[in-house]
């Protein structure tokens, strides 16, 4: 049996192709738009931005820095024995002189060891002097064998010369001649030797008093030692100047070398300040320095530049060419201003936050009417701490955004609105 077939849709009107053409067009509308948000440039208010003008001229290199007054001559105190606090005499931010008492300490055993110390001394000096008197005694014992070996020498070299003019005259024999002849010589060898046993006795005297003088130089040393430890427990100054801190308190323990109180001259001040380290690496001693003292400026120089980077900056030191304002005081807070140098006839602006001496980056360049800026890459020279030099990219009076831009490192242009 033949169906009969109908006349079949167009292929627009058919559902299936409608929803896949609407589909398409949707995908091709949201590609567009995507695309178009690509392209256009981000905005950003004019009072967001921070824009500076490229400046020919000199470039005053200047490094800023910030620190404090400190005293060039500060002395620490410290214990010289295990001991404990009694008192504090002097309070912080008193004027001492050198032998002003500032704590008084206690320790009884030092006073114990300083007496056992006196009565070694005052025995080993009973020691030398009982010594010195026996061995001056023994030397009169040797004088007296010496002066009689002598003596017999003396004498038996007499009955020597008799016998020799009586055996010439014929009334004595040569037995006997003989017989006084070796009588004196044995007696001159026991004088010689004698005296020989008296200079070495001597010597041996001298010995034994030097060994018991150093044994009572050895007990004195222990008595000045101890001496010193009690005399520490009254704490002293030790220079003229301002008590800046006492570090104890009333009954507190302390060990020998412990840090007590520290004093210092008010009168010699320098400026201790902390340079980054990004600018230190072109500081050199004796560079004029401005320190702002809250009170005045004061013209100084560098006088010591610390080799080691210590939380990224290092020290320096500046000694003051004048005389300080009146109220200046140690650990006043100031700001210096070191002088590099100048560089001639270039170009700068205010120094980016990210631009770091001879390298390259990249600005945002203003376009004639303000309203879009342009990036463009520049060539950074000599820095200082507020400018930097343009070596290249960059043209007098031409205004740069200056302002952190790394929010958009990958956009080449910025409107201004």
């Amino acid at each position: 049996m033949d169906i009969v077939k109908t006349a079949g849709l167009p292929l627009w009107r058919r559902r299936r192709v409608q929803w896949l053409g609407v589909g398409i067009a949707a995908l091709g509308a949201l590609v567009g738009l995507g695309l178009g948000i690509g392209k256009a440039a981000p905005s950003v208010a004019r009072s967001e931005l921070w824009i500076e003008t490229v400046q020919a001229g000199d470039m005053h290199r200047q490094i800023r820095a910030t620190g404090t007054l400190v005293p060039r001559q500060t002395r620490w105190i410290t214990a010289g024995a295990t001991a404990t606090v009694q008192e504090v005499v002097v309070l912080a931010g008193a004027r001492v002189q050198a032998g002003t008492v500032i704590l008084r300490l206690a320790n009884p055993e030092l006073l114990a060891n300083l007496e056992k110390a006196q009565a070694a001394l005052a025995g080993a000096q009973a020691e030398v002097a009982a010594m010195r008197t026996s061995l001056a005694s023994q030397l009169l014992d040797q004088q007296a064998q010496e002066a009689g070996a002598s003596s017999a020498w003396r004498i038996a070299e007499v009955k020597r010369q008799a016998y020799e003019r009586a055996h010439q005259a014929g009334v004595m024999s040569a037995i006997e001649l003989k017989e006084a002849q070796i009588s004196e010589e044995q007696d001159q060898g026991r004088a010689r030797i004698e005296t020989a046993r008296v200079a070495a006795f001597r010597q041996n005297m001298a010995a034994q008093l030097q060994a018991a003088s150093a044994r009572r130089d050895e007990a004195a040393s222990a008595v000045s030692i101890a001496r010193q430890q009690v005399d520490s427990m009254e704490v002293r100054a030790g220079i003229d100047g301002i008590l800046q801190q006492v570090e104890v308190e009333p009954g507190q323990q302390v060990d020998s070398g412990a840090k007590l109180a520290r004093v210092a001259r008010p009168d010699e001040l320098i400026a201790r300040l902390q340079v980054p380290e990004v600018l230190a690496k072109d500081l050199v001693l004796d560079l004029p320095v401005s320190v702002d003292t809250r009170n005045g400026l004061v013209q100084g120089h560098l006088s010591r530049i610390d080799p080691a980077v210590r939380e990224g900056s290092v020290t320096v030191d500046v000694a003051f060419d004048a005389a300080l304002p009146s109220g200046v005081r140690p650990d006043l807070s100031v700001d210096g201003q070191v002088l590099l140098g100048t560089v001639r006839n270039t170009l700068s602006i205010g120094r980016p936050a990210s631009a770091a001496p001879n390298s390259r980056g990249t600005l945002f360049v203003l376009a004639p009417g303000g309203a879009q800026a342009q990036r463009r890459p520049v060539e950074y020279g000599a820095v200082s701490s507020d400018r930097i030099e343009i070596r290249s990219g960059l043209a007098p009076g031409d205004a740069v955004v200056l302002s952190d831009t790394s929010r958009w490192t990958d956009q080449d242009r910025l409107r201004i609105r």
